[in-house]
């Protein structure tokens, strides 16, 4: 991702909680492989463990699991069986790599710039939007004879869908794993293999028009207003604040 020092985000707390308020990330892997392609992507929804949630230096570790017929999952496997590795939790040898998306993104007419297009016309179309990206290291848990991965998987399945329940639906009572048949999950967690990265490099990108001028700014917010959709209207309070944030590192 192009990190634009004008764009860029690097507080950490700040990149937790855009994980956890979008936890649906794209893993992306490069694996040799004589049966699938070099590069794939996954959509999965994953949990962020750091042991001081103040700290502004704990990279953390996000955990995930994905279905053991995914394509991508079979040349994980692949690189992994293939090579010399004793360990009952294997490692990919090559930094794996996770995207997290904003839930509003948008296009941005010319046509907001209400300062700069009268004047000189120089202007362009953009889009606007926020996004964090995660490099690290990839342990998997593959093998449903090793208790290391019933237990990962057990704890990922309920710690997730605690989270999902709580956090995303804010349910009083959430369902739980516990709730359907044990030999149905155990069922289910053989078609599944469980991922844990520790991460190795964050960052995150907003851009939401930080470096208009401020009439150029002013025009992108009233702009996005007065589409009216839900997603304009989040667009341009995100515009507003990241311009408040960069007014505040100014000063």
């Amino acid at each position: 991702m192009y990190l634009r020092p004008v764009h860029a985000e690097h507080h950490l707390p700040t990149l937790r909680k855009f994980i956890r308020q979008n936890p649906l990330g794209i893993l992306t892997t490069a694996i040799d492989s004589p049966l699938h392609h070099f590069l794939q992507a996954s959509h999965i929804p994953w949990l962020l463990d750091v042991s001081d949630e103040t700290s502004e230096t704990e990279l953390g570790t996000l955990r995930g699991h994905i279905a053991r017929a995914n394509p991508q999952t079979k040349a994980i496997i692949h690189d992994l069986t293939q090579g010399s590795s004793t360990a009952t939790t294997p490692r990919l040898a090559k930094d794996i790599l996770v995207v997290f998306n904003g839930p509003a993104q948008h296009y941005v007419t010319p046509k907001f710039y209400t300062e700069t297009k009268p004047a000189t016309g120089k202007v362009v179309p953009t889009w606007d939007y926020a996004a964090v990206e995660v490099y690290g290291r990839a342990t998997v848990y593959f093998d449903t004879k090793e208790p290391a991965t019933d237990a990962f998987l057990s704890k990922q399945i309920a710690d997730l869908s605690q989270f999902a329940e709580t956090s995303i639906m804010h349910y009083d009572r959430p369902w739980s794993v516990s709730d359907s048949p044990a030999n149905y999950v155990g069922l289910l967690k053989k078609a599944i293999i469980g991922i844990e990265i520790e991460i190795t490099e964050m960052g995150g990108r907003w851009k939401m028009s930080q470096e208009l001028s401020e009439g150029d700014r002013a025009g992108v917010v009233t702009g996005f207003e007065a589409l009216g959709s839900s997603v304009a209207k989040e667009i341009a309070e995100s515009v507003k604040e990241r311009a408040e944030l960069a007014k505040q590192k100014k000063t």
